[in-house]
């Protein structure tokens, strides 16, 4: 009981420590209590007993202590001795008492039990008592053997006495850690009451965090698992209440108003079915961050858990890249990002800058866009220096000025019209921007001697049918033909789906109108799409750059393709607010289900088991002549 008294802090953050009054001051008021929303009144009132027993915290621990030895060697000779103290054996056992106490009690000061200050149930706490033991058990032996005559108690009385003492002092230790976590977890009036579905490492940090944390907005009232191996499991007095299938069970049996999900490596597709269960029987989901946000974390908070949003529904990929090959074509190196200010290209620059470049150059026309991406990577946006360039990459003078100022070794060229109704209207601002803005890129690159080339494609260029899709194929294609015509330089194009958060997402749309009560708008019940998040994607980006041969597509794998409707249905479930869903039919020139790969272009993945390598065929840019002065839309179509 003692040792939790000695605690340099007290037992609730809440509770104010006595004032030590020094000359001249007026002597220490009464200890005040604030209001503590997450505990009953007589949880207070327990913590403020400890509190008040703070300054007896050794004389207690060390009484503890000797009560266990005297309980020991009496519970031991007692039983020695068929249950009786025959033949003075009772009178003798008195005489060692005071001996045994002074022993102990120099021990535990020796080693340090006393003297110092250890959370309670430690390891250096458990070493100290074993310390403590072994040299009372030691000594009590040679002096019952030696000196106190005749014998006090049976020499096997001592050794197994000083085995129960042990025992008996870890286990007043043990059960007043257990009482104090019980009077500290947060009461249920008070708290959100929490299902955990994972009983694993992730969920034991959980319950671990949740119940010694004075202030919790949550209680954990129960453990589902799926791991038939840990089905009755109790942890901290949470136990496995089953399986998802027993979800609905666990909640009507614990009256739980939420589900946490405490898998941190667990995949979006799991994510999402354990979400669906969750919302038939009507609770909340929250999860916790993925392994990567986690990492090198030694313990999971409350803070940490948070709700489900659609970056865990669709782009919780395990990405792992070769950091040695990416440095060794990044670190030290003049770096220049195209569209430096849009989703793709923004995150593009946080990451190399993390490489060390000698240069990273940020080139955009949209002036607030460099701004944001400056302040993002700098901390400050001054623009007063060099490394960002307002340019519009169709001014093929200027682009060239900006290369020849900077000679670029690494270039990511990320700007593009993607708009795709848009597009469909103007299908001639597309061929302007995406086909021969590219190409002034490529060239300029090409004449300046860039070493890395990353054309950013999408998959709607995979067997196009939108005026987006046609004009990022041609874009390929013309990358293919610019990596021919050069001697050093490697250029390649790299195609994923749609990246979570960017500007215009579907997603983006989605939580807009969900806060502002519907309906959601789909265009298919069936319509599918690839997504990813924007840093994975860009990871696998800078990877691919690493790796990647002159002349071809290099494919992100995307993960299983999504159902719209149903990341529509799920982000609505969160709410618990009924929305409507509203089908408005797919628009011109998308399709129902994206494809990443084209005809004729294999799934191959030597080098990455991401990244696979396409070939596409050169376009020469020739071909582009006079189409300026004609129908560029049915150019585009002709040469996809």
């Amino acid at each position: 009981l003692a040792l939790a008294f000695e605690r340099p802090r007290p037992l609730h953050p809440l509770i104010r420590g006595p004032a030590v009054a020094g000359a001249g001051q007026a002597p220490p008021r009464p200890p005040k209590l604030q209001t503590v929303a997450a505990h009953s009144s007589n949880q207070v009132r327990v913590l403020e007993l400890v509190r008040r027993l703070h300054p007896f915290a050794r004389p207690l621990r060390i009484a503890v202590d000797s009560a266990s030895w005297i309980a020991s060697i009496a519970i031991v000779t007692f039983v020695r001795f068929n249950l009786s103290f025959e033949g003075g054996s009772g009178s003798r056992l008195w005489r060692a008492v005071p001996l045994l106490l002074v022993i102990q009690v120099l021990a535990g000061y020796a080693v340090g039990l006393y003297r110092r200050r250890w959370r309670y149930g430690s390891f250096d706490e458990v070493a100290a008592l074993a310390a403590t033991a072994a040299i009372t058990t030691t000594a009590l032996y040679f002096l019952n053997k030696t000196y106190l005559t005749p014998r006090a108690v049976p020499q096997s009385a001592v050794l197994a006495g000083g085995a129960f003492g042990l025992l008996l002092m870890a286990a007043s230790r043990y059960m007043w850690r257990l009482v104090i976590e019980r009077i500290r977890r947060p009461t249920d009036r008070t708290a959100e009451r929490l299902l955990i579905f994972g009983a694993g490492e992730g969920g034991i940090q959980v319950i671990t965090g949740l119940v010694r944390s004075p202030s919790s907005p949550y209680v954990p009232v129960g453990l589902l698992d799926d791991d038939s191996g840990k089905q009755r499991l109790s942890i901290s007095g949470v136990s496995v209440l089953g399986t998802r299938d027993d979800m609905q069970r666990a909640r009507a049996k614990t009256d739980a108003t939420s589900l946490l999900i405490a898998i941190p490596s667990a995949s979006s597709k799991v994510i999402g079915e354990i979400a669906d269960l969750a919302g038939e029987a009507g609770l909340g989901v929250k999860v916790l961050p993925p392994v990567d946000e986690l990492f090198g974390r030694d313990r999971v908070s409350a803070s940490d858990i948070r709700d489900l949003t659609e970056a865990d529904l669709l782009g919780r990929h395990q990405i792992q890249t070769n950091v040695d090959e990416i440095a060794g074509y990044l670190t030290g190196k003049r770096v220049l990002v195209t569209g430096a200010g849009g989703s793709i290209g923004s995150e593009l620059c946080q990451q190399i800058h993390r490489y060390a470049p000698a240069q990273l150059v940020m080139l955009d026309r949209d002036e607030s866009a460099l701004h944001q991406v400056e302040l993002l990577i700098y901390g400050k946006a001054l623009l007063d220096n060099s490394n960002t360039a307002l340019v519009d990459i169709r001014d093929v003078e200027a682009t060239r000025a900006i290369f020849a100022e900077h000679r670029p070794q690494v270039v990511f060229h990320a700007a593009a019209l993607k708009h795709l109704p848009l597009l469909e209207r103007h299908p001639d601002e597309a061929f302007k921007s995406n086909v021969i803005g590219t190409l002034n890129v490529l060239e300029t690159a090409r004449d300046c001697g860039v070493g890395v080339f990353v054309n950013i494609s999408t998959d709607k260029a995979a067997n196009p049918t939108s005026v987006l899709g046609y004009s990022k194929r041609i874009a390929e294609r013309i990358t293919a033909h610019v990596a021919t015509t050069s001697d050093t330089g490697t250029f390649l194009s790299v195609r994923f789906g749609n990246v979570l958060g960017s500007r215009g997402s579907v997603l983006i749309a989605f939580r807009e109108q969900i806060l502002k009560g519907g309906p959601v708008t789909v265009t298919d019940r069936d319509v599918t799409r690839f997504f990813m998040t924007i840093p994975e994607a860009v990871q696998l980006v800078i990877q691919a750059g690493a790796i990647g041969r002159s002349g071809e597509v290099l494919v992100l794998d995307m993960g299983e393709p999504v159902r719209i409707y149903d990341v529509a249905r799920r982000l609505i479930a969160q709410t618990r607010r009924p929305i409507r869903i509203v089908f408005t039919g797919l628009r011109h020139g998308e399709k129902l289900h994206e494809e990443l790969f084209g005809d004729g272009e294999a799934d191959v993945r030597p080098r990455h088991p991401l990244i696979a390598h396409a070939a596409v065929p050169p376009l020469d840019p020739r071909q582009l002549g006079d189409v300026a002065r004609s129908d560029t839309l049915h150019w585009m179509t002709q040469n996809r």
